[in-house]
């Protein structure tokens, strides 16, 4: 590889570089919008079995024409059968879903064997018909993306049209197919309809990229993109633009570099580049990445800990005082430490936090102390957790003796709108409730102010 190649393949200088690289790219768009309602419809692998249930189609549709006299290697011949065992198979799929006890993934597991073998053993008996040559059928099964030619281009970039159009028409339409079928069948929406408008997107999005990247490995662009996509947002608009930009970015980087590489088969780089893509999402997403989600876990486990600290020492304070209203008076460690039974690393660990965000002072003497912004932070805590508690015996039907644990799972994720709710629900200027768990009405009232 040089400079003038690389500058080259990248500026798409060269007519069939750039016929491929936008054909593929074009593709993947499409494949992208298509696999996201497949994925959300978890039916992801219908497909895969799509996919290979065009391989019959392939020989049966050379056979004929080859008997007819025609050409037994034209192109639209050949996809009109790939698209006719193609819908077979995904029929027998749905039947088999519909008249059995069978799971989708075992009827899509015999439709994709049992087609996929038909159309080996129909593509090895249609090498023996006199007077037609057979060779680059078995294209199909990998691909042949650098023989892409302008109406194979012109085919992908209707397809894409088509599809674009279609979702873009019925989004509310498909959001809700994907989201709850039977919701949609009571609602009196035409479900049977859109499951066949969806699959029949699949299928011309599944025949049209057999001539780019074959039939084994369009599954990849129709389930990878997507995937990828879910990982950076939880809306399906931007996922659906994400997924179709992944797609297009995933043809273009590896019709790209196996230009750049001749001895490398095209159909398997842009399967690489839509797989590195998607580790990258799955790491850095920031909706569902695994990193983000462990830096949001990292922070959560840290403000547990800090509310935990602040109530237990503002509850100390409540247990040691008889007078009100209550005093700042300096915590002993070991009383703090007992509190709630904290490991021997753990408690210094958050009493180093809670330094930190000004929350406790450490005294001469080795006691801790809240600060005025600490004592009011505790204060708020113990009250929502108490008035937690209150909604879960009153309404949620909790035992006493445990909705302390119950309330402790939960409180962490009370926002200010969610207490002025439980305020509304509970009307605390009225009795609460009638129960044996000691709840101090202390705790419900306005928050304290320190003394002393």
């Amino acid at each position: 590889m040089t400079w003038e190649l690389l500058s080259e393949t990248l500026r798409l200088e060269h007519y069939n570089t750039r016929l491929v690289v936008l054909g593929v790219a074009f593709l993947g768009a499409t494949a992208g919008l298509v696999g996201s309602f497949l994925l959300l419809r978890k039916q992801s692998l219908l497909g895969d079995a799509l996919s290979h249930a065009t391989l019959p189609g392939i020989g049966i549709a050379f056979a004929l024409m080859s008997a007819l006299g025609f050409t037994g290697k034209s192109l639209p011949g050949l996809l009109i059968g790939a698209t006719i065992t193609g819908l077979l198979g995904v029929l027998l799929v749905l039947a088999i879903r519909k008249t059995t006890r069978l799971k989708d993934d075992a009827a899509m597991g015999i439709v994709l064997s049992v087609f996929f073998g038909l159309g080996v053993a129909i593509l090895k008996m249609v090498e023996r018909i006199p007077g037609q040559s057979a060779a680059g059928l078995d294209g199909f099964i990998y691909g042949k993306t650098a023989s892409m030619v302008w109406s194979d281009f012109v085919l992908i970039a209707i397809i894409l049209v088509i599809t674009t159009a279609v979702t873009i028409a019925l989004l509310k339409e498909l959001t809700l197919l994907c989201f709850d079928a039977n919701f949609a069948s009571a609602q009196g929406w035409p479900v049977l309809w859109l499951d066949i408008i969806l699959m029949a997107l699949v299928t011309a999005v599944t025949v049209v990229g057999l001539q780019a990247v074959g039939l084994i490995l369009i599954i990849a662009f129709l389930i990878t993109p997507p995937t990828a996509a879910r990982f950076w947002t939880n809306r399906l608009g931007w996922m659906l633009f994400l997924s179709a930009t992944i797609g297009a970015i995933s043809g273009w980087l590896g019709v790209s570099i196996s230009a750049l590489y001749s001895n490398l088969p095209a159909g398997a780089i842009i399967v690489i580049s839509a797989a590195t893509m998607f580790l990258f999402s799955m790491i850095f997403g920031t909706a569902r990445g695994v990193l983000p989600r462990y830096l949001r876990h990292l922070k959560l486990q840290r403000k547990v800990g800090r509310q935990h600290l602040l109530r237990s020492t503002y509850e100390i304070l409540e247990e040691t005082q008889d007078a009100k209203p209550l005093k700042n008076l300096p915590i002993p460690m070991d009383l703090l430490r007992k509190h709630r039974y904290w490991s021997k690393g753990e408690l210094p660990k958050l009493i180093r936090q809670a330094r930190s965000e000004d929350h406790i002072e450490r005294q001469p003497s080795g006691e801790l102390r809240l600060s005025e912004s600490g004592f009011g932070e505790a204060s708020r805590i113990t009250r929502n957790h108490r008035l937690w508690e209150l909604y879960l015996i009153k309404y949620a039907d909790i035992a006493p003796s445990h909705v302390d644990r119950d309330a402790d799972m939960v409180e962490h994720l009370l926002g200010a709108e969610i207490v002025h709710q439980l305020e509304a629900e509970l009307d605390l200027s009225k009795p609460t409730i009638d129960s044996p768990h000691t709840i101090e009405p202390k705790a419900l009232g306005p928050l304290s102010e320190p003394t002393g």
